[in-house]
């Protein structure tokens, strides 16, 4: 703390002889040493709230730096999320709008009589209405045969 040498404080230990006097010196060397203890628990104590302080203060910055980067992290999630959503409208709109089209070209307007079956096969219809007897095939709605 301070700059004092070896001289220095030979002259103010006679000086204190000189002044306290041999009988009371010892009694004044310990409490200065007391006090001096007391002084440095105090300085070390003032210095350790300090560091707590500025430790505080860096996790502070750091929670407000994790909270701004998960805010960021959540929107870009939502928008992310919500293209994947608008994306999978606009394909169901396709899709729908598709159906329809080939819906709307399968039917004619006006049908042709169908012709009368001839002797062991099925009429047109009872055959178009039979589910798919293929494994793994499943009927499909109309306008998904491309797919």
């Amino acid at each position: 703390m301070f700059d004092i040498g070896f001289s220095e404080l030979v002259v103010i230990a006679v000086v204190a002889l000189i002044v306290i006097g041999p009988e009371r010196l010892p009694k004044a060397a310990r409490t200065m040493g007391h006090l001096f203890g007391r002084l440095q628990r105090y300085v070390s104590d003032v210095k350790a709230d300090i560091s707590r302080e500025m430790e505080l203060d860096e996790l502070r910055k750091l929670q407000q730096q994790v909270q701004t980067a998960a805010h960021d992290f959540k929107s870009s999630v939502a928008s992310a999320a919500q293209g994947v959503q608008s994306g999978v409208r606009n394909v169901e709109d396709q899709l729908n709008s598709g159906a329809l089209d080939s819906a709307r070209t399968a039917e004619p307007s006006a049908a042709p009589p169908a012709a009368a079956p001839a002797i062991g096969e099925q009429p047109l219809a009872a055959a178009a209405e039979e589910p798919s007897t293929q494994p793994g095939r499943q009927p499909s709605l109309p306008g998904f045969e491309r797919i």
